[in-house]
């Protein structure tokens, strides 16, 4: 062969580039899942293939209740979450809303802070001691504890309401107004009209948010864990027989986990298989004006659209009010001062420190690889860049609990033993966390003209070059907004944390949630703070620097 024909054989830049995305995907994503899987078939005292360890998940009767239970909240949360989440939407897109900016503020804030600051901040309302329960009872009026299902329902429908809100307004402002207007001429009322036309031509976009309601409530650690009482979840009995593992294979916590991850994998299925039985497509065009409102109908209709979205704002005012009152040790004694973020000065810096680092650490790999990945997904359209846009699907249906013991199974001898240090966390995170950057990246470079680098590369620029010189720069945009997405993710992660901190790489949700557990309120109130913040001035530059503001956020 000639030199002119070996460098044409040559793999290109981008191919190099899909070779080396196969491999992390491969390294990072797959292998700790499928060590899990393999784990799950050992015994743990022999290492022998065995079904002992799935039999007894559904048999005995501790983990059977721990199935039951997370169905139960998984369902339930998912279930208030719509009965939030779809009523609020329907206000939102019909109707002319004074504040319309300040609801959805309130929502995505909603959404982008932790669920265990929630199951804090309601137990400092409803908890035995709580403000309300307190109040209410000083007239005699005795209401049910925040503690166990009910409370963790609670929760997580206030929770994860704003992806049932968010994706079914969207769908709404899409629906053609002909087909609800043709109900309407043939008598339909208005309920009937919302249930036998509006709803179903929204159900897509309702069973995307209700099963990304379902899958994050089966996986959420810290709800159950803080308010749970004697509630066991698979999640917080997996952290449970870890903990208990720790010296040995931990067969159990990995067999939970894969009967999570088939839990999220069935709901994905069984919606799909919803979705695949009708069309829900219709007409873009003649869309539905939002109608004024007068008199008690704008009452009710702004009353019930700022009660959801201020309910799920509470935990957020809780937090940031009680950090501020002063305390004694471990307890608030009257008064307002600066005592607990004293404290958490003293006390809890290197969390602070580490939180921000991990974080901003996680977010550069995501920014670079995620810029890269995009680049392959829409522009070298091909099976395996097809099969890798599906593939970055799979941190959403994997659990934070299930990855770190993943990574802890996988990373823990020879050269690569990461157990115990910074790397694991950065790395659990940014693997986590890369679908949003890629989704973000992804959107701006889809409205980018080809014919633009097209253009470089026939003046004679090499594909890396014209990449960073020509590509980089136009999706600018869409790398911020998925950075500053990611950061608020990551700097919030619990569930795989707890699992692979140690005493110098404990982050502020670790620190949190043991605050919580140890009954120091304020230090947890303080770090609480500083995470809501943090988060906030993140979700101010998204929304200054999106047009698509809302969509960010799904």
């Amino acid at each position: 062969m000639t030199g002119g024909s070996l460098r044409l054989s040559a793999p290109s830049f981008w191919t190099w580039i899909m070779i080396a995305a196969c491999v992390m995907l491969g390294v990072l994503l797959f292998w700790p899942i499928l060590s899990v899987f393999i784990i799950s078939f050992e015994d743990a005292d022999t290492g022998r293939f065995t079904l002992e360890n799935y039999i007894q998940i559904f048999t005995r009767r501790y983990y059977v209740s721990a199935l039951t239970n997370t169905l139960i909240v998984g369902v339930a949360g998912m279930l208030g979450a719509c009965l939030l989440g779809v009523p609020l939407a329907f206000c939102m897109s019909r109707f002319q809303l004074r504040g319309r900016t300040l609801i959805s503020t309130m929502a995505v804030l909603t959404l982008v802070s932790p669920p265990f600051i929630g199951a804090y901040a309601w137990i400092m309302l409803l908890g035995n001691n709580g403000a309300i329960t307190n109040a209410l009872g000083a007239i005699g009026i005795d209401i049910p504890s925040i503690y166990g299902m009910a409370g963790i329902i609670l929760i997580f429908s206030l929770k994860f309401f704003p992806f049932i809100y968010l994706m079914t307004e969207n769908a709404l402002n899409g629906i053609n107004k002909s087909l609800e207007d043709a109900a309407e001429n043939l008598g339909c009322s208005g309920w009937r009209r919302f249930r036998k036309v509006t709803l179903p031509l929204v159900f897509p976009a309702v069973s995307t948010g209700a099963i990304i309601s379902f899958v994050l409530s089966i996986a959420d650690f810290g709800t159950p864990a803080i308010i749970g009482r004697g509630v066991r979840t698979l999640s917080t009995i997996a952290y449970t027989q870890y903990t208990s593992e720790m010296g040995g294979t931990p067969t159990m916590a990995v067999t939970i986990s894969m009967v999570m991850i088939a839990i999220s994998m069935l709901a994905l299925l069984i919606q799909r298989r919803m979705l695949a039985k009708r069309r829900y497509a219709s007409s873009m065009t003649h869309k539905r004006q939002r109608a004024p409102l007068h008199g008690a109908r704008s009452v009710l209709v702004h009353g019930v659209s700022y009660g959801i979205a201020l309910a799920g704002m509470v935990p957020a005012f809780v937090v940031i009010w009680t950090s501020f009152l002063a305390t004694n040790g471990p307890v608030f004694s009257g008064g307002f001062g600066l005592d607990s973020y004293r404290r958490i000065m003293a006390e809890a810096p290197d969390a602070v420190m580490n939180s921000f680092i991990f974080a901003l650490c996680a977010v550069a790999l995501i920014a670079v690889v995620s810029s890269l990945l995009s680049f392959i997904v829409v522009r070298r359209e091909s099976f395996i860049s097809g099969l890798l846009d599906l593939i970055l699907m799979v941190p959403y249906l994997v659990p934070g609990v299930v990855m770190a013991i993943g990574f802890v199974t996988t990373f823990n001898s020879g050269w690569y033993n990461l157990v115990g240090t910074a790397t694991m966390i950065i790395l659990i995170v940014f693997i986590r966390r890369l679908p949003y950057g890629v989704r973000s990246t992804s959107s701006v470079l889809r409205q980018v003209k080809p014919s633009i680098e097209e253009a470089a590369i026939a003046l004679g620029a090499s594909p890396a070059k014209t990449f960073l010189k020509i590509t980089v720069p136009l999706i600018m945009p869409g790398i911020i907004v998925g950075s500053l997405m990611s950061f608020i993710t990551a700097i919030n992660e619990l569930s795989s944390t707890l699992i692979v901190y140690t005493a110098s790489t404990v982050t502020m949700p670790v620190k949190i949630y043991l605050s919580v557990v140890d009954g120091e309120f304020g230090v947890a109130a303080a770090l609480s703070t500083v995470l809501t913040v943090s988060t906030g001035l993140c979700v101010f530059l998204v929304f200054r620097l999106s047009e698509d503001r809302e969509a960010n956020f799904v």
